[in-house]
């Protein structure tokens, strides 16, 4: 065999045991396998950091190599063979985008901050953004009321799809359904971030955030198609193409499209998706500049939504599961979702100490849907009422941040100071059709109506406006690193302005009007006694808006500051770059609205007294355990409790649809005896939740179990990638939460298929 042929090979078959996941010579980054070519390529480790370092980093490694002649072929194969190094499959890694203090590593950092990288969106065949959550021991699903939007719970806490980010902007993010296919990784942020990232328009995020990085063109150009399947009937397809030209390749250019239409599992239930996006980047040694642009459409068709649970019945028993492919919705109910938008990103270095950067991002939505709400009276029997509402919902949102990172050093101490302000802006539309009269239905045995509309709030083909608001913030910090970088504090504030006007539905008129600021400080503390591992701290605060008491109350008008939120949180990290582990232990108090008797008026008071106190235990998992065998994971225990309610009434009692543990646990395992074959599973537990106040009944503990495998080989020289997987296998019962008393059902089995062609 020729030198040429046999680089060839190595190639092809480095190319397959990347894409498996096995640790070896690899030219491809993690879940990029490039063209079989001649054609030379950038080796993987071998390009770092931001765009301007990987072009240098690129450049100093050609020239090392001497690989100045074109016409020479073999010494074109032979030089990526030299270059390439060896890479451990890692989905997910510690780190990632922390606001106002900029893109750090977890070891770094008085936070626990993780990032799933498109590798594992891809390989898992994730539709949506709570499949790719799914594999985070800290967070849990759920939905909103009377629709099919995801909202996510972490740390026993709301976190509404209103308040994901994009490129660290809140009001970017599409508000009911997100696309993961357009992103190149989904970060998640546990615990309150007021100081890092300001108030979350929606008035969530005091658990945590979820933060999307949307696809850019990385080091290896990429084409790649791929089909796909889920059961009971939906198929699809993406494209996925990158590219790097220009000199130096400083300019970089990546298109994503995905679709996928049928029906789901779910009886009666059809879903039709499409994404779009488009990005592009520049940069120098001294600047750099992004932009994306992003389309996405999603419909549901016959949906089933969240149970209501009825409030005359608080004391009733939890149901009975229903059969997990069971539909209680009616089949004119839809949804229809269609949202543009982008960020724009600039950075410019002066000189090796300062960097000066901003960020716009803007989403323009149009929502219109037809919903039927059904309430559950009696959970043993499973009668209740269903009700009809169509909604028309537009949304025009814009964000900003701009600020600045110094790195000075006065005498033995470092310090790197962050600077800077945010703003958003957010103006919503709507309109709503009712019905007032519900009819009888019952979850266990669905029934068929037609619908009647007969109270409205404006005009759904032209909704008016029902809200403005404005939210404005100033920060400041300073870390200060000492004692040989083993130790690092950080202090800092931010100053954040909330201004909110509520409007009647049709009338336009004012109906409430918001002002109001407050400082939001943060302390944390990273000692570092070993190279890999940390000890932190930290001391932040939650921040949403007040309340501007209505007139019902004897303290009509009264204007509340901001509720703020506390947390305490001590833990330990670990990270060899191949494997990581860490430990927390936090505790947050939520202030909320209250209602009281005022005295012996007969009248009552509204106040901001209410209180509930979480605190727990995270600890997670993830990287290579053994060559060859990867997990990811971990266990939270928490527990959280109503330690100020109305009368004292339900003081000491455990929060509603805050599950008592959650344990998540993926494993890969790449099979020795079969080159390319990799075996996966995955475990999702959740423990008991309670049903109501008071604590008299509970959801049960629930646990599920997820198999599928994928293989890499080569077809006609290209590198094709076949996956399967079925989810919930055996298609057990459970109720996934009841989240605010909104009973939510979990997955039926459900069978993906897809494969993956680069060209």
């Amino acid at each position: 065999m020729s030198l040429r042929a046999s680089l060839l090979v190595t190639i092809c078959a480095s190319s397959l045991l990347a894409e498996a996941g096995s640790p070896a010579v690899s030219i491809a980054l993690a879940d990029e396998v490039p063209p079989v070519t001649g054609r030379s390529q950038p080796a993987a480790g071998t390009v770092t950091g931001h765009p301007a370092a990987r072009a240098r980093n690129a450049g100093q490694s050609t020239a090392a190599h001497g690989t100045t002649d074109a016409g020479n072929a073999d010494s074109r194969h032979e030089d990526i063979v030299v270059t390439a190094a060896r890479k451990n499959r890692m989905y997910v890694t510690s780190g990632g985008d922390l606001g106002a203090l900029g893109n750090k590593k977890g070891l770094d950092v008085p936070f626990n901050i993780r990032s799933y990288n498109s590798s594992l969106i891809l390989n898992q065949q994730s539709q949506t953004l709570g499949d790719v959550l799914l594999n985070d021991p800290t967070v849990r699903t759920t939905m909103g009321y009377g629709n099919y939007a995801q909202l996510f719970q972490i740390r026993g806490f709301t976190l509404y799809g209103d308040d994901v980010a994009i490129d660290g902007l809140y009001g970017v993010t599409p508000r009911q359904l997100v696309s993961p296919q357009l992103y190149d990784s989904v970060q998640v942020l546990n615990g309150a971030s007021a100081f890092l990232n300001g108030a979350a328009p929606g008035g969530s995020a005091i658990g945590g955030n979820v933060n999307l990085i949307p696809k850019r063109a990385g080091a290896t150009d990429i084409t790649r198609i791929t089909g796909d399947y889920t059961s009971s009937g939906q198929g699809g397809g993406a494209f996925d193409i990158s590219r790097r030209f220009g000199k130096d390749r400083a300019f970089g250019f990546r298109f994503n499209a995905a679709g996928m239409d049928g029906e789901t599992a779910i009886k009666g239930e059809r879903h039709d998706d499409v994404a779009l996006g488009v990005a592009f980047d520049w940069h120098n040694d001294d600047t750099r500049i992004n932009m994306n642009m992003n389309y996405q459409k999603q419909q549901v068709f016959g949906g089933r939504s969240a149970i209501i649970v009825s409030s005359l019945a608080t004391d009733m028993p939890a149901p009975k599961a229903t059969s997990p492919s069971e539909n209680w919705g009616q089949r004119w109910a839809y949804t229809d979702l269609s949202y543009l938008f982008g960020t724009f990103n600039v950075e410019h270095d002066f000189g090796s100490h300062i960097t000066a950067y901003g960020k716009f991002g803007a989403q323009s939505g149009n929502e219109m849907g037809n919903y039927a709400t059904t309430t559950l009276t009696n959970s043993v029997t499973g009668a209740g009422t269903v009700g009809a509402m169509a909604d028309a919902y537009n949304v025009m949102n814009e964000a900003t941040q701009a600020g600045v990172h110094a790195h000075v050093t006065t005498g033995p101490i470092r310090h790197e100071i962050n600077a800077g302000g945010s703003a958003i802006w957010e103006e919503s539309d709507a309109a709503y059709s009712m019905s007032l009269v519900s009819q009888a239905g019952n979850i266990y045995h669905p029934t068929q109506f037609t619908p009647s509309e007969t109270y409205s709030g404006g005009i759904l083909n032209n909704p008016g406006r029902v809200s403005w608001n404005k939210l404005y913030s100033l920060f400041l910090s300073d870390t200060m690193t000492f004692w040989h970088d083993r130790i690092a504090l950080t202090g800092g504030f931010r100053y954040q302005d909330i201004l909110s006007d509520s409007f009647a539905y049709g009338t336009g008129k004012l109906s409430t009007h918001y002002d109001a600021a407050a400082f939001s400080p943060v302390i944390g503390l990273v000692i570092h006694p070993v190279r890999h591992a940390a000890l932190y701290f930290n001391r932040i605060q939650g921040l949403s808006a007040g309340q501007t008491v209505g007139s019902t109350y004897v303290n009509a008008g009264q204007v509340f500051a901001p509720y703020q939120s506390t947390q305490y949180e001590v833990g330990a990290k670990y990270d060899i770059g191949r494997f990581a582990a860490g430990v927390a232990f936090f505790q947050t108090s939520m202030p909320y609205g209250l209602t009281e008797a005022y005295g012996n008026t007969g009248q009552e008071i509204y106040t901001q007294d209410g209180r509930q106190r979480n605190r727990g235990m995270e600890l997670t998992f993830n990287g290579e355990i053994l060559r060859g065998l990867r997990f990811n994971g971990g266990l939270t225990l928490i527990d959280a409790k109503q330690t100020h309610t109305a009368g004292g009434t339900y003081d000491g009692k455990t929060v509603i649809g805050v599950p008592n543990y959650t344990i998540n646990g993926n494993l890969e395992y790449d099979v020795p005896f079969i080159k390319g074959l990799t075996l996966v599973g995955r475990v999702i537990s959740t423990g008991k939740q309670q049903f109501n106040n008071a604590n008299t009944t509970h959801l049960p503990a629930w646990s599920r179990f997820d198999l599928g495998a994928r293989y890499t080989f080569l077809a006609a020289s290209k590198p094709l990638t076949a996956r399967f997987e079925v989810d919930n296998i055996g298609n057990q019962r459970y109720w996934a939460s009841v989240y605010e008393s909104d009973l939510v059902m979990g997955d039926p089995e459900t069978f993906k298929f897809s494969i993956s062609a680069d060209l």
